[in-house]
C-alpha cells in the first residue's frame, strides 16, 4: 500500500523562494502509469463515525489526502491505518475501503482521481465492488 506521510517529507522551498512545498508526489513520478489519462474527478469527503467506504473498484488511479481524523484504509488484502497528512494512492481496479477508528469522530478526506485511457463512465452512485 502506497501511504506518504507530509510528517516524513522536508518541505522545498519553490516558486522564487515565496512558497515551502511538501513534495508528497514529485512532479512527473507517476507520468508513466497515468499516461493518456485524464483528471476524473477532485472532491472532498468525510465518512462519519460508525460508519465506512462500501468496498469497491474503477478503473482509476485515485488519490485520497487527509484532512483531518484518523481511518483505516483496506486495498485489496492490505490494511493500514491513515491519519491527517497521509496522502493515500489506490492503484486502477483496486478493491478499496476506508473506516474511521472512532465510532464517534469522522475522518475528512480531500480526493483526487485521474482516469484510465478509454475507461467507460463510472456510477459513483452504486457500486457492485
Amino acid at each position: 500500500m502506497d501511504v506518504r506521510s507530509i510528517e516524513d517529507v522536508e518541505p522545498v522551498v519553490e516558486h522564487n523562494g515565496t512558497v515551502p512545498v511538501w513534495w508528497l508526489v514529485s512532479p512527473r513520478e507517476m507520468l508513466e502509469i497515468t499516461a493518456g489519462g485524464y483528471l476524473e474527478l477532485a472532491n472532498e469527503f468525510e465518512v462519519a463515525g460508525g460508519s465506512y467506504v462500501f468496498p469497491h473498484t474503477h478503473p482509476t488511479h485515485e488519490f485520497y489526502y487527509v484532512t483531518s481524523g484518523r481511518g483505516t484504509m483496506t486495498i485489496g488484502d492490505e490494511t493500514r491505518d491513515i491519519s491527517q497528512g497521509d496522502l493515500v494512492y489506490i492503484p486502477p481496479d483496486a478493491v478499496h475501503s476506508l473506516k474511521p477508528i472512532s465510532d464517534t469522530a469522522p475522518i475528512h478526506c480531500f480526493c483526487f482521481a485521474v482516469g484510465v485511457k478509454d475507461a467507460a463512465p463510472i456510477d459513483y452512485t452504486n457500486h457492485d465492488g
